[in-house]
């Protein structure tokens, strides 16, 4: 059951990223972001009341407000690069966010194990190598961009998992929740300032997609919900490889749906940053 319940949330993972690079292309990523974070939102508050998480001690809140604001700022640099970029390239590089809390652990005092420190060897590695565009792909400049967003992302996902560690020792449900209370009404601000900017260029979206982007925020929350569930339920550091590889299925439906191609160092890379992100995991 543990195994089904990580690999089941890793897939829920990697395919809210690929809808969301999808949904992204053409439109504002901004509005994207924004109503699948409100979908999320909705869902973790129904599942809060219905756990009665509520009476939940509160020493969850600092750390869900920071978890909030750098899971808003993560999301939207990685949408956009998904955007822009190619997919396959972009999944594997945010990923690489489990660096961060092993990192922070470091300068706390915890050193890190030797699988760990091959790990990032090894991921760094793979970002090097997915780095170097293809000779089919995007003009240069575009996919540096993409992959630049990506790095950035994966500093914001980083610290996202360790501000969601740090409010889950309190409540993993209200951690989640106020995530979203505290997300949704900054990315809704932001939203109308760029509108602004833009002199309302800025469109509503079809029906279809507000649907589309709805399923993201389930998707992810559900995915959430699962990993949590994992980690309790079988042992951690299983979970934690099985919920590192979500890319792997952005990266497959990117290859089978967009028909992404890749070049055979690109192709190395990815393979490189997803052993690597599982060797951190594992050994973390």
């Amino acid at each position: 059951m543990t195994v089904l319940l990580a690999l089941s949330s890793s897939l829920l993972w990697g395919v809210a990223d690929f809808l969301g690079g999808k949904v992204s292309r053409g439109r504002s990523t901004i509005a994207v972001v924004l109503l699948s974070q409100a979908a999320g939102l909705v869902v973790a508050f129904v599942v809060a009341a219905a756990a009665g998480s509520f009476a939940d001690p509160t020493g969850y809140v600092p750390w869900a407000v920071g978890a909030g604001l750098a899971g808003a700022s993560a999301v939207l640099l990685f949408y956009r690069a998904l955007a822009i970029g190619t997919m396959g390239v972009v999944a594997p590089v945010a990923a690489l966010g489990v660096i961060i809390p092993v990192v922070l652990g470091v300068l706390g005092g915890v050193m890190p194990s030797a699988l760990c420190v091959v790990g990032i060897v090894w991921a760094i590695g793979g970002v090097v190598a997915t780095a170097r565009p293809a000779e089919s792909a995007q003009r240069a400049g575009q996919h540096t961009r993409s992959v630049v967003l990506a790095v950035a992302a994966a500093c914001g996902f980083g610290f996202l998992q360790y501000a969601i560690s740090g409010g889950a020792a309190y409540s993993t449900v209200m951690t989640m929740l106020v995530m979203r209370c505290t997300s949704v009404p900054l990315l809704a601000l932001v939203l109308v300032v760029a509108r602004r900017g833009a002199h309302g260029a800025a469109g509503g979206f079809p029906r279809r997609v507000v649907l589309l982007v709805a399923a993201i925020g389930v998707f992810d929350v559900g995915a959430n919900l699962l990993f949590a569930v994992a980690t309790v339920s079988g042992a951690l550091a299983v979970v934690a490889v099985l919920g590192s590889l979500y890319p792997a299925a952005t990266v497959l439906l990117a290859r089978v749906v967009d028909h992404e191609s890749m070049s055979r160092s690109q192709n190395v890379g990815v393979v490189l940053a997803l052993t690597g992100v599982a060797m951190i995991a594992a050994g973390s």
